[in-house]
């Protein structure tokens, strides 16, 4: 009876046992398949210490465009003194890109200005600068109205691309209405060709129509007799250029290019076909008024740029990611630029011809 009773006991104690550790098995799985949500929380504040200079990442889309070479080396400039920047080279490519910002984060920066190799990528990027709690200003290519939203910490820095489209075709407007000769087989229409940037930028495709849209607005019409994307390319300018003259010849009236980097390539194409030599000319106007535009202009073969003010985007991006890096909410007050709509900083065009160069110096 007592060994019975001895033998149930135990069996009793080793059930418990048994009980005891099964529950603390199922306690283990829970807490692993609750710990993916508890990371998704947002970081702690990344703001440096008191009297300690910020780190902030930059992540341009390629260093051997000539206008972001401006950009970044106004954000060098602006942060002398002030933060320490990380200026890394995207090298056009978003996985590139995304792998810089991973890295960013990695270092645990205060904050990151992004110019987007892909504006549509932007949304994982806030994505994950929200998690990290890490703010991001992004930089002359706007991302999504729809990804902007995402967080208030998210900033843009750029210009609007119909107004450098509206003064690109100002500028025409105003060369056609100086010199009748422009229209050379006097039938009163603008026959141009249209050297576009990379497809589906917006800046691409806004000073396109906008530029077109000036001409008709001041009662010219207009003709395209061929258009081609040279991805702000000065080589690729060149060559599309040479394929235009090659199938249109002396048609051609005009050369509009969404930057100046194909511009001037298609003034070296130009060249290479008799222009720029005595009485034969043929006006080519930009975006961006960089040093070699300006020296293009002021041989003549260039008639006109656009003032895209690579030193005020720079020294804006610098100045809201600065402010966001110390935990502080940008104003105008502590960046020296009005914000449009709690996020957007624009930054003014302005034309420029060889009359005006030196403003753009």
């Amino acid at each position: 009876m007592k060994k019975t009773a001895l033998v149930l006991t135990a069996g009793a104690l080793l059930a418990t046992v048994a009980a005891g550790c099964g529950d603390k098995k199922e306690d283990t799985k829970q807490g692993t398949a609750a710990s993916p949500a508890a990371s998704t929380a947002p970081a702690a504040s990344t703001a440096p210490a008191a009297g300690k200079q910020a780190n902030i990442g930059v992540a341009i889309y390629k260093f051997d465009d000539t206008f972001m070479t401006g950009v970044r080396n106004a954000i060098s400039d602006a942060a002398k003194d002030k933060a320490k920047v990380d200026i890394v080279d995207s090298q056009n490519s978003q996985p590139t890109q995304n792998d810089k910002v991973d890295l960013f984060i990695s270092k645990k920066v205060n904050a990151m200005a992004i110019n987007p190799v892909d504006r549509a990528a932007a949304g994982v990027i806030i994505n994950k600068a929200k998690t990290a709690n890490i703010p991001v200003v992004f930089l002359n290519r706007e991302p999504l109205p729809d990804d902007m939203k995402k967080w208030d910490k998210v900033f843009y820095v750029g210009a609007k691309a119909e107004e450098s489209g509206t003064i690109s075709g100002q500028l025409l407007v105003d060369h056609w209405k100086a010199h009748p000769e422009m229209d050379k087989n006097k039938d009163g229409v603008m026959q141009y060709v249209m050297l576009k940037g990379e497809p589906g930028h917006q800046d691409a495709e806004l000073r396109t129509k906008f530029s077109v849209q000036a001409i008709e607005a001041a009662g010219i019409k207009v003709q395209k007799l061929a258009e081609d994307t040279a991805m702000w390319d000065r080589v690729k300018g060149q060559e599309k250029m040479a394929a235009f003259l090659a199938a249109n010849g002396d048609k051609i009236e005009a050369v509009l290019a969404n930057n100046d980097d194909m511009a001037l390539g298609a003034i070296e194409a130009l060249k290479a076909a008799g222009y720029f030599k005595g009485d034969k000319t043929m006006p080519v106007v930009g975006v961006d008024a960089t040093a070699p535009a300006l020296k293009a202009l002021s041989d003549g073969t260039m008639l006109g740029t656009v003032l895209n003010d690579a030193k005020n985007q720079g020294k804006a991006t610098f100045a809201i990611a600065n402010v966001l890096a110390q935990g502080q909410t940008p104003t105008k007050e502590n960046t020296g630029y009005d914000i449009t709509d709690k996020q957007y900083v624009w930054i003014k065009y302005k034309k420029i011809t060889k009359e005006n160069a030196n403003e753009a110096q």
